[in-house]
């Protein structure tokens, strides 16, 4: 049985995550659509294109399709999406899945989810980790807030797109998950960031400072990635934007009030990157953390 499957939105994640799900063979029937066209431009020279993948015009024209899936940057504008005039919860048909793979906020998550499950439609939340490298191998980590039902009817779907499926429990749970593990990502980031500045201005070797951190206690996942790659070379060009992990922060730091759990670090993280954000240029990669940090330690002019 052929699955019909619409995909909205085709950022710099997106657009990979698509070409995986679209390259796995036969069984899928695709409607892309993104309110930009010069993005469904790029899936020309897919092999699939103007086969088993193409282009939706409207968010109307996703209506037939069993499972609907949304990679959006925020909850603003998936809400919009969703809620707005034509949007997909009054056109998808009941008994279909909406899959939505941004990272959203769970607060948001949990109140669309019965508005619509009344109209028949299963919300199923699966936000990606690993960035635009993963996404373009097909490697993503994937959590997936869905009951046992839900997740098998998605398995096919998302694993062509991850290697990692991980089943985080009801809907909702993935998104919560998601914002928790991408604040434990941005303070690694961010102590690395300021303990490579440190080293730098004692005119130590930043290789080797690596080197030590990435065989020591100090290792995460940003000085394993990060460091080397982007940062102590000046690339800054990591395929994160540093606004969108400002709002996963935000999202996190919300997290404080549902759970009644106070997290000062959470805070204090939040804070600064929400400051670097405001600070530089709109298409900052995220690894600028440490490019603003230097900035606010900039030596005084003699």
């Amino acid at each position: 049985m052929t699955l019909k499957i619409g995909f909205v939105g085709l950022g710099m994640m997106g657009l990979p995550m698509l070409e995986n799900l679209a390259r796995g063979g036969d069984g899928f029937d695709i409607l892309a659509h993104d309110r930009d066209p010069a993005r469904l431009e790029r899936l020309a020279a897919h092999p699939a294109w103007g086969k088993t993948l193409n282009p939706a015009a409207s968010l109307p024209a996703l209506a037939g399709c069993d499972i609907v899936i949304t990679m959006l940057p925020d909850s603003a504008v998936t809400n919009a999406v969703i809620e707005g005039k034509d949007g997909l919860a009054a056109v998808m048909r009941e008994g279909s899945v909406l899959l939505d793979m941004g990272s959203s906020n769970p607060a948001e998550t949990l109140r669309l989810a019965p508005r619509l499950r009344a109209a028949g439609v299963t919300l199923i939340d699966a936000p990606v980790s690993g960035a635009v490298a993963k996404a373009a191998a097909g490697t993503l980590a994937i959590m997936i807030g869905a009951d046992a039902a839900g997740l098998e009817r998605v398995r096919p779907v998302l694993s062509r797109m991850g290697a990692s499926l991980i089943h985080t429990g009801a809907v909702g749970s993935a998104h919560a998950m998601k914002a928790l593990n991408n604040y434990v990502y941005a303070a690694g980031l961010l102590a690395a960031s300021e303990a490579l500045l440190i080293a730098q201005r004692m005119d130590l070797d930043l290789d080797v400072f690596t080197d030590v951190l990435n065989a020591s206690s100090g290792r995460n996942v940003a000085t394993e990635t990060k460091l080397r790659q982007f940062i102590v070379p000046g690339a800054y060009n990591g395929g994160f934007a540093l606004a969108l992990m400002a709002k996963d922060l935000r999202t996190a730091d919300s997290l404080q009030a549902l759970a009644g759990v106070s997290a000062t670090q959470l805070s204090l993280c939040t804070e600064l990157w929400q400051r670097a954000r405001e600070a530089l240029p709109a298409g900052a990669d995220n690894t600028e953390i440490h490019r603003y940090l230097g900035r606010l330690n900039a030596p005084a002019p003699d």
